[in-house]
């Protein structure tokens, strides 16, 4: 029997045993400089990271309308959570959308499921991680990235909205980046839908009561995001043009 090796997936290449790398691609970007050689690196790597770009935009160029559902990669197949993002995966394919997740465990996998089962388009873009990850089984499209910020680039590309489930860092980094380029009007009509409110009414105060009463945001800004427990809520809402923000501070 073949022990666990471990899987380090780099992009297109993957590692295993020796050939594991003890950093990944963007650990080594955002280090400081050490020798005087890594100096003439960093030229060098726009060429992968231009190359990240064009892979992406090729790829999804013709993916038509779609949702990006995001959440949790630790949240357990037994887990209610799970059962619902795998609904929310097959009601987006009924209402005409693909479904793009990071294309991990957890949510991720619960919304490609559903997808797939569906019988529609379930993306998975996925990411070079220290640990073990690889797209998970109910991808039929996916992409492994290096860069965060190329598989960024490509949620917000690809998608006409957001779903966000309970999460952790990773999920609250793509919900706040979303908020601020709809704020900044860098994105326009982007409906963000947080389901669970027992999850995110908490949150949702904390930003009512000392955010947007300091006067950090507009209450146009909070209005933005919408809680729901209600799977035919966040495909209604999905289909109704997202509030505007308010303008843009110029100061």
């Amino acid at each position: 029997m073949v022990k666990n090796e471990g899987t380090q997936n780099q992009g297109p290449v993957i590692r295993r045993r020796g050939n594991r790398q003890p950093t990944t691609t963007d650990q080594r970007l955002l280090e400081s400089r050490g020798p005087s050689d890594w100096v003439h690196t960093d030229p060098w790597r726009v060429m992968r990271i231009q190359s990240e770009f064009v892979e992406g935009f090729g790829t999804l160029a013709e993916l038509g309308p779609a949702i990006s559902v995001f959440g949790s990669a630790r949240t357990k197949r037994s887990h209610p959570m799970y059962a619902a993002a795998t609904q929310i995966g097959a009601r987006l394919v009924d209402a005409g959308y693909a479904v793009i997740t990071g294309g991990g465990p957890g949510i991720m996998e619960a919304a490609n499921k559903g997808a797939r089962e569906a019988g529609g388009t379930s993306v998975g873009l996925g990411i070079e991680l220290p640990f073990e990850q690889s797209l998970n089984k109910y991808v039929t499209l996916g992409i492994n990235f290096r860069y965060f910020f190329a598989r960024k680039t490509m949620f917000l590309k690809y998608s006409q909205g957001f779903v966000v489930m309970p999460g952790g860092f990773g999920t609250f980094d793509e919900l706040f980046e979303a908020v601020t380029l709809a704020q900044t009007r860098k994105v326009t009509q982007f409906p963000v839908v947080l389901y669970s409110s027992a999850f995110w009414n908490p949150m949702i105060e904390w930003v009512r009561t000392q955010v947007l009463a300091d006067e950090y945001i507009r209450l146009s800004d909070l209005e933005m995001l919408h809680v729901t427990d209600d799977i035919d809520d966040v495909v209604d809402r999905l289909r109704t043009p997202a509030p505007k923000a308010g303008p843009v501070d110029p100061n």
